[in-house]
């Protein structure tokens, strides 16, 4: 007798024998005990969660000639021609390869015919989600009102794709994924049958990655036995598997936090090295920064040995909760991003550098921040600070403080109604010097705060006929830069350029190299906090 997968050599033959369904297996043994069973059932649910197996079983059940309690006996006549696949009144049809309306019209010629031998005629479609449209009309009629000898299974893992006509003929039952625990109870049972000896580590991790489908946890098993040996430990899955070992996700999640590249590199080159899957890493960080989260919330956490939650619990004593969750969002676009691409090694190690540059971090947030004041001017609220001595401005966190005395005035400048276009319009002889000015008020004035603030002290100089050039005698910021050469920007700010110039104009940014000067974006609030008419506060 060949060789049988685990899955298929330990599929449950009663329903007792079901892992993690008992609301279901109950339910349809008493419909079996009453004789009340339904002409179509639709059994749905993620995959190895025991679909198949529980059609298989109900199939038996109600064809057995000697069953017990709704189950059953699996040893007459029936039962074991139903095993073996001798029985012809029992049909699998996979509808993922059967799926045309002539394979459901054949079914329907069937159906006026009486079983051969047992006392019904079971039709089990897997996946029938895959039937075309045409098949689907096809059964339709059949499924409706069926020969009282004829009963439907139908099982899928997709119910929202099965029309609603076919839905409502059926009685669903849905199967949930079963709980590691369950889980890890059939694996030993299926061990101890096995002569395969695991550890309780290796039985949990074995759990995790199966996802809740028994069939899953049942194949991983497998593979780890394929080598001959019947012991089982935690590395020996994570090698099979291609999961990187706890102590260098740890290593790169440590490097993140504390903006350490040279680390974070080596520690990425080292599974690299050991040929694991990126994928698989990116995961590994990710659920490992989840944990360090849940830790951090709850002080619990499961599938860790004494001395990993040792080291969990340092790392979440030294970063925030908001932190851990933006490495999250990050780590989990970088994953989406790294799916469509070619070069997925660069792409990995790219995201993971970008993650430990404190001063793109700093930069982003503060881009954000600034965005927000703009957003919250542009909106007409008109609820800004009154300015506040220089020595006062002491963070990069800028917050709102009402002044009930000022705050009138405030309104006013800020929702005055002056159209910027209708401002730049007037006659400039196209002269920098005249319009320069003017264009950058109408910014101020219409609220564009981010580009106004990154324009201050700058001067219009026309090159050509076709350009007009914009000099930065104080040189430009790498935030600057990077607002600046923003598409919408360039547009916004050549648009105002051309209206001024009377024809369609591009703009250049000057920036004479031995005038350069780096200015933190904090002294650029800093000035809009001494010099704008719209003045707020930055207070720790």
């Amino acid at each position: 007798m060949g060789y049988t997968a685990l899955y298929r050599k330990f599929r449950p033959l009663t329903f007792s024998e079901m892992v993690g369904q008992e609301h279901i297996t109950k339910t349809i043994r008493n419909q079996i005990m009453a004789d009340r069973v339904g002409h179509a059932y639709l059994f749905n649910g993620g995959r190895g969660t025991g679909k198949t197996s529980a059609a298989k079983i109900l199939a038996r059940a109600i064809n057995c000639l000697n069953p017990k309690d709704g189950e059953p006996c699996n040893e007459c006549e029936i039962c074991t021609g139903a095993i073996n696949g001798s029985l012809t009144d029992i049909v699998e049809m996979d509808a993922a390869s059967n799926n045309s309306v002539e394979d459901i019209r054949s079914i329907r010629e069937e159906v006026n015919f009486l079983p051969t031998k047992a006392k019904y005629r079971v039709y089990i479609i897997d996946e029938v989600h895959m039937l075309s449209t045409g098949a689907f009309n096809a059964l339709l009629k059949t499924l409706e009102e069926p020969p009282e000898h004829v009963k439907f299974i139908l099982a899928t893992t997709e119910p929202q794709k099965l029309p609603a006509t076919i839905l409502s003929r059926c009685q669903r039952f849905d199967f949930k994924r079963i709980s590691n625990e369950d889980i890890i109870k059939r694996l030993k049972i299926v061990c101890s049958e096995s002569n395969i000896e695991i550890t309780k580590e290796a039985l949990n991790i074995i759990a995790v990655l199966s996802e809740g489908a028994m069939r899953d946890a049942l194949s991983i098993l497998e593979r780890c036995v394929q080598d001959g040996a019947n012991k089982i430990d935690e590395d020996k899955i994570k090698d099979l598997v291609g999961i990187p070992k706890i102590t260098f996700v740890n290593g790169i999640t440590e490097a993140i936090i504390e903006y350490n590249v040279d680390e974070a590199l080596k520690n990425i080159d080292d599974v690299l090295n050991d040929g694991k899957d990126i994928i698989n890493l990116l995961w590994e960080i990710i659920k490992y920064i989840k944990d360090i989260l849940v830790y951090k919330s709850s002080k619990k956490l499961e599938l860790y040995t004494s001395e990993e939650l040792e080291q969990i619990k340092i790392i979440s004593e030294r970063v925030s909760k908001e932190k851990l969750i933006d490495m999250i969002y990050q780590l989990s676009e970088l994953e989406n991003n790294i799916k469509w691409s070619t070069q997925k090694n660069i792409m990995f190690q790219a995201g993971i550098i970008k993650l430990c540059n404190k001063q793109a971090e700093a930069s982003s947030n503060l881009e954000e921040r600034v965005e927000k004041i703009e957003k919250y001017l542009k909106s007409g609220k008109g609820v800004v600070a009154q300015a506040v001595p220089v020595q006062n401005i002491q963070s990069t966190a800028p917050r709102m403080v009402t002044n009930q005395t000022s705050q009138q005035r405030n309104i006013d400048n800020i929702n005055k109604k002056t159209s910027a276009q209708n401002n730049i319009t007037k006659k400039f002889s196209n002269k920098s010097e005249e319009y320069w000015p003017q264009i950058m008020n109408d910014l101020k004035q219409n609220g564009k705060i981010v580009l106004y603030t990154n324009l201050m002290n700058t001067k219009a100089k026309e090159i050509n006929d076709m350009t007009v050039g914009i000099e930065f005698p104080n040189g430009m910021t790498s935030f600057g830069k990077m607002v600046l050469e923003k598409q919408e920007n360039v547009k916004e700010i050549s648009n105002l350029v051309s209206i001024a110039c009377g024809k369609e104009m591009q703009i250049k940014y000057i920036t004479p190299q031995e005038n350069m000067k780096q200015i933190t974006n904090e002294e650029n609030l800093q000035n809009l906090a001494n010099e704008s008419d719209i003045p707020f506060n930055i207070i720790e």
